[in-house]
């Protein structure tokens, strides 16, 4: 089976995340929710649908595989993903291991693995492991406010929708408190500080703030998100669980992230790192090295839909991590919109839906 074409969408859509025009949130540098959605197509009819990381890199990747990308995986077999992803990766290194390239590389690796499972007649769940779970529990990965109020707003609004574990991109103090409050004790509260402290002292001293307000996690806490012994340093001088990975674009930097003993929680996008293939390999060595891992996914695409098979899979059960946020038209309309906190596992084959190009 061949591929005969690869063509590239951006799907953007207005949203809304429960942001006043008060805080900074009025501010995000996010002014519609995008989306880069590749569909490879092959000789034997049957056709594939990938996502390479977008938001407002859209239109840079969208780029990388018009240009170079898609023109090389024409009349490429797909029997074999892992020679194919080594002879792509091989090629463009040139044009950097991290970035657009690799985020278009993501992609084509997500639509040949659903090919292969709708080759198969299965669901890609089937084919990535035996756990075979009918859903997947979700936490609200709600944007930052950098306001208590709507801080404290959107987390009760998150518990009235069924979500039992909360993600936060505050650093303000105020703001952690605010959610603390308004959730359940027993609900953890994950922080993604997206690498705002640019000293180990300042990382430290946060993470000391922050102990004993059940926290599942400090995510990402200094810059640069790849300085991994600055990161494996914070770990071993605090108390609060350490993640990161979600910027990392290769196997072999979570090679070095678990080496050093640098973090709890490892969060591998799947839109980044290359694809499911890179997802399975950075699988196995987490569980070698007794780490937890629970993928980064804040999109709403084919990585989306590939990380929930991944974690309906795997041996230990983890959450999906959601965007809190409402979209106007969501490339699968309400199928991936969580239910009591919960989102249904789709057992059509390959990734088992389709999306919507409107």
């Amino acid at each position: 089976m061949k591929i005969t074409n690869v063509t590239t969408h951006h799907h953007r859509t207005d949203f809304t995340y429960g942001a006043s025009a008060g805080g900074v949130g009025g501010n995000l540098h996010l002014k519609a929710m995008d989306t880069l959605l590749v569909r490879v197509e092959t000789d034997a009819g049957i056709h594939g649908w990938g996502e390479g990381f977008g938001f407002t890199l859209v239109e840079t990747t969208k780029d990388a595989i018009d240009r170079l990308i898609g023109p090389a995986c024409i009349g490429q077999d797909v029997s074999d993903i892992a020679a194919l992803m080594r002879m792509l990766a091989r090629r463009f290194h040139n044009f950097g291991r991290n970035g657009p390239v690799t985020f278009g590389l993501s992609a084509i690796d997500i639509a040949l693995w659903d090919i292969r499972a709708k080759a198969a007649g299965k669901p890609l769940h089937a084919l990535l492991g035996n756990a075979a779970r009918s859903s997947v529990p979700a936490y609200a990965s709600l944007l930052r406010y950098g306001a208590p109020d709507d801080v404290a707003r959107n987390v009760t609004d998150a518990i009235a929708r069924g979500y039992r574990h909360i993600k936060l991109h505050e650093f303000d103090l105020r703001c952690i408190r605010a959610a603390r409050d308004a959730a359940p004790r027993d609900v953890p509260l994950m922080l993604d500080i997206n690498c705002v402290w640019d000293t180990e002292a300042e990382a430290v001293q946060f993470c000391e703030d922050v102990a004993g307000l059940n926290i599942a996690w400090v995510e990402e806490p200094i810059w640069p998100p790849e300085d991994i012994p600055a990161i494996a340093r914070i770990r071993a001088a605090v108390d609060v669980p350490i993640s990161a990975g979600e910027c990392n674009g290769t196997v072999e930097e979570f090679c070095r992230t678990f080496e050093t003993r640098a973090v709890d929680v490892a969060q591998p996008s799947i839109t980044k790192i290359g694809g499911m293939s890179a997802m399975l390999e950075i699988a196995e060595l987490a569980r070698e090295a007794g780490v937890r891992l629970v993928p980064h996914c804040p999109y709403f695409g084919p990585g989306l839909l590939a990380t929930l098979h991944f974690l309906a899979a795997t041996e230990e059960a983890e959450p999906v991590e959601i965007y809190f946020a409402d979209l106007r038209n969501a490339p699968y309309g309400a199928a991936l919109v969580p239910k009591d906190g919960v989102i249904a596992v789709p057992t059509g084959p390959g990734l088992g839906l389709e999306p919507d190009l409107g």
